[in-house]
């Protein structure tokens, strides 16, 4: 699955799939979504923007030296690991926040569906995972 995942560049240069005032239908999005890792920008607001994952699977470990990372399941099962042994669990409608420069990495029970709300142009640094 590492092929489908974007290097940190392709990732912050993403822009928003749609333009301000538009309305979106995330469900549609989310049926839309069938391959095995889809990460987008939905929209923008403010020096923000909305994400929306769908995956099965881990991503890489990571962080974001500036920005935190708002992370919103709306179907499925999604963990989200660190690189101290923490692991908390989100199910639909359960949210949390990685503070910025902490280490960490998602990864998706079944097919799972996530909002993230992140700063536009987010740096990702990837990393080698604890040992």
């Amino acid at each position: 699955m590492d092929k489908a995942f974007p290097t940190a560049q392709a990732y912050a240069a993403e822009r928003a799939r749609f333009p301000a005032r538009q309305v979106v239908d995330l469900q549609a999005l989310q049926r839309e979504a069938t391959e095995a890792y889809r990460n987008e920008v939905v929209l923008d607001c403010n020096d923000a923007c909305l994400r929306m994952a769908v995956f099965e699977g881990q991503y890489r470990w990571h962080h974001h030296p500036a920005t935190d990372e708002l992370f919103l399941v709306v179907a499925g099962q999604l963990h989200i690991e660190f690189d101290d042994g923490a692991e908390p669990v989100l199910h639909p409608s359960q949210c949390a926040v990685v503070p910025a420069g902490t280490v960490h990495r998602t990864r998706a029970v079944g097919r799972t569906v996530n909002l993230t709300f992140e700063r536009q142009a987010a740096e990702t640094v990837f990393v080698d995972g604890p040992a």
